[in-house]
């Protein structure tokens, strides 16, 4: 058991480092492990206060923990109330972190096999294996953002005695997971966001053209080497699902070219194009993001869907953008996923032996889980989200069109959800401690 001393966010915050050592493989718990990292964060007017725990469930896959700035949004909420333990999940941030080059030269099998250890199960295997050594296994409160909706249904199904309560923001997977009628439903969702957002600023069809155009004409190369090819360009669209997404879209777009005849891309939009979707700071967002879906072969769901919908075409006019999507041209042209390709290549024929959820389990669920629904969400279906809060027992879903994806990031929300377990449970987490 390894704590650091505590030391200081901003002002008012103090945290500390945990550090827990687990096995890479759960079934083999006597081989090769891993050391997994959690940031353990109180206000400081209450650190030396008996506080009831709260365990984030990062969104992702492959998403390490949040990094603070202040007690803003969700972290000012949870730190009303509890001591927080912010864990990065294995393989991201400082838990044994993985890159495409630990890859580059394993054979197939071996990438693939431990791809798959870096998927739910293990995640909330880890998360106990954290309550246990650190925290005497005290029964903790948990708040799940996307992907950690995912992960709180998995704990719910496999270890619900470790909670008091749950609170879940646009992350409701569907009980029956399915990628390929996950992407059937998404594209038309992202269709609808390139509609509005060429409808809010009808000037940037021409210049995604031009770009396109260009790109198509020409080998541009972005910083790290890697061409820029259309497809790629497509994939800024992942930012439509955010509420600053169209903005940040918007202003990359502004400054694209470096002349005014506009034929030259601007050295500021190739560093920033390739950044955002270089996928160098979380590859295994893209690594392990159809096989969250599980458990059978996911085949490449989206390039599936894709090849269905010809407007996405790169040669398509008006040029669309692409949302929360894997294609396998991503482990070709991007220079961050390629050690990843043959792991990856592998793991989307091979079904996942371990079920993800347990539907009877769940519909006896003994803890309440409050999730907001954004229904707008163009990440996660909201029809797939409320079926799932139909068959949650003590799940109450707020069902919402005011927030884009990332509502967890906006004062209120995760307040409300705090609130109403609170209302549910009979008292503040700190009276039921």
């Amino acid at each position: 058991m390894e704590r650091s001393a505590e030391y200081p966010i901003g002002t008012d915050i103090v945290a500390r480092d945990v550090w827990t050592t687990v096995p890479l493989d759960w079934n083999d718990p006597e081989g090769e492990t891993i050391r997994v990292y959690a940031r353990e964060l109180v206000a400081a007017e209450r650190k030396n206060e008996e506080l009831p725990l709260l365990v984030h469930l990062q969104g992702g896959p492959g998403g390490k923990g949040t990094r603070p700035l202040g007690r803003s949004a969700w972290v000012g909420a949870a730190l009303r109330r509890f001591r927080l333990v912010i864990p990065d999940q294995r393989g991201t941030g400082r838990s044994t972190p993985l890159s495409g080059s630990d890859f580059a030269e394993l054979p197939a099998p071996e990438a693939a096999r431990r791809l798959s250890l870096h998927r739910a199960d293990a995640i909330v295997r880890d998360l106990e294996a954290v309550r246990a050594t650190h925290y005497a296994g005290r029964q903790w409160w948990t708040i799940g953002q996307s992907y950690g909706g995912f992960l709180t249904l998995h704990y719910l199904s496999t270890a619900p005695e470790a909670i008091v309560g749950s609170a879940v923001a646009g992350g409701l997977a569907s009980l029956e997971p399915d990628p390929a009628e996950v992407y059937r439903r998404t594209f038309p969702r992202v269709r609808e966001k390139n509609r509005r957002f060429q409808e809010r600023a009808p000037h940037l069809r021409e210049r995604l053209a031009r770009i396109a155009d260009i790109l198509d004409a020409e080998d541009v190369r972005l910083p790290d080497g890697d061409r820029l090819t259309v497809r790629r360009l497509q994939t800024l669209g992942l930012d439509f699902g955010m509420g600053p997404g169209f903005d940040r879209v918007h202003w990359l777009l502004d400054e694209a070219f470096a002349d005014a005849d506009e034929t030259r891309l601007s050295d500021t939009f190739l560093a920033t194009v390739g950044e955002s979707t270089g996928f160098a700071t979380n590859p295994l967002f893209i690594a392990l993001q159809e096989s969250i879906y599980g458990p059978g072969p996911t085949s490449w769901a989206a390039q599936r869907e894709r090849d269905a919908q010809p407007d996405f075409a790169p040669d398509a006019r008006p040029l669309l953008l692409t949302g929360e999507m894997v294609f396998p041209w991503m482990f070709e042209e991007i220079r961050a996923l390629r050690g990843f390709r043959a792991g990856v290549e592998l793991l989307a024929e091979q079904a996942w032996p371990i079920e993800m959820y347990d539907p009877a389990r769940l519909a006896e669920n003994p803890v309440p889980v409050e999730a907001a629904v954004y229904f707008d969400d163009m990440y996660v279906d909201a029809g797939l989200s409320l079926d799932t809060a139909a068959r949650v027992s003590g799940l109450h879903a707020w069902v919402t069109n005011e927030f884009e994806h990332d509502g967890i990031h906006h004062d209120g929300v995760a307040e409300r959800l705090f609130t109403a377990l609170e209302h549910r449970l009979g008292g503040t987490p700190a009276t039921r401690n």
